[in-house]
């Protein structure tokens, strides 16, 4: 699977999390909701994930492998750097 488009949706200042992405693969599936985390070491992102009766999150959507999590973790946060690039110049 290709990624064909990253959206940053929402940019957060000032909070752990900073912003919200939604992900397109080949033009044919989306996927909404991927957080960009402020950790203490380092930028990350959390798939999106829904809460279980017993209080604790699952992700609804995942990659299965590490290959294609550095992928998407690199182009999500390379997509976010530049949104924000952008955001910081219009102000």
């Amino acid at each position: 699977m290709t990624i064909t488009d990253i959206h940053v949706r929402k940019l957060y200042d000032n909070e752990k999390m900073k912003a919200i992405v939604s992900v397109t693969f080949d033009d044919m599936l989306v996927i909404h909701d991927i957080k960009v985390i402020q950790g203490a070491e380092k930028t990350f992102i959390a798939m999106p994930s829904k809460k279980n009766a017993d209080g604790h999150f699952s992700d609804i959507a995942h990659p299965i492998n590490a290959e294609m999590r550095r992928e998407l973790e690199d182009k999500v946060l390379e997509a976010y750097r530049e949104a924000k690039r952008e955001a910081e110049s219009e102000s």
